[in-house]
């Protein structure tokens, strides 16, 4: 065999060769936006200034030692800031730790409020009485009694048979959990606004719930 030969040979094994596939290191957060830290806000209201200082070490330890976001308290601005840092793994762990924090802010417990940092298909929603039905004084006094009921029994209620927490504050009502039973909890807490007896509402859930155990 002329060494002719012996090129065209081995130009012929090359053609249906695969080119080694590149390994790329995944990108980390301040490198995904280019170096620039990215920053987030959180406003204390006045009532939850004395349960924040109670719970910091709770809120500060699993964002600062799980998510890798630094976390500080701005006392004068009344503000807790949270910035990426240059080990930050995902870059969304900045807004997860937000509404952590947010949600602590509209009243949830520390327990509850934590699962926004572990799953992603959770949510906080919020509306008013008002958004519902307009109702003053006493209408509006007997409304927020019939969605907690004696001692929050209905309020626990519609919590267990729909996987949410719910925060009763004043006028404004605020669901945490996925989407689906978000829906579920706050269908159930309209119709109790409009007007119908708990006992209506509780075997109406008692389908929906049975319904959504399927699904899962």
């Amino acid at each position: 065999m002329t060494s002719m030969e012996i090129e065209k040979v081995s130009s012929e094994s090359n053609v249906g060769s695969v080119p080694v596939k590149p390994k790329f290191e995944p990108l980390k957060a301040h490198e995904i936006s280019d170096g620039h830290v990215q920053f987030r806000k959180v406003s204390v209201p006045p009532h939850r200034y004395t349960p924040l200082k109670k719970a910091w070490m709770e809120i500060y330890t699993p964002i600062y030692e799980q998510m890798k976001i630094d976390i500080r308290m701005n006392l004068k601005a009344r503000k807790v800031e949270l910035k990426t840092r240059s080990d930050t793994p995902d870059v969304s762990n900045l807004q997860k730790s937000a509404d952590f924090v947010h949600a602590f802010m509209l009243g949830f417990d520390v327990i509850d409020a934590i699962a926004l940092l572990r799953m992603d298909e959770l949510y906080v929603d919020s509306f008013e009485i008002k958004d519902v039905k307009t109702l003053r004084g006493e209408h509006l006094s007997r409304a927020i009694g019939r969605l907690s009921g004696k001692e929050g029994k209905t309020k626990f209620a519609i919590e267990n048979s729909t996987r949410t927490r719910i925060v009763i504050a004043d006028s404004k009502i605020h669901i945490l959990g996925s989407f689906a039973n978000i829906k579920v909890a706050r269908d159930s807490l309209c119709s109790l606004i409009l007007g119908s007896p708990a006992g209506k509402v509780y075997s109406k859930l008692r389908a929906v719930s049975a319904r959504l155990a399927e699904r899962f």
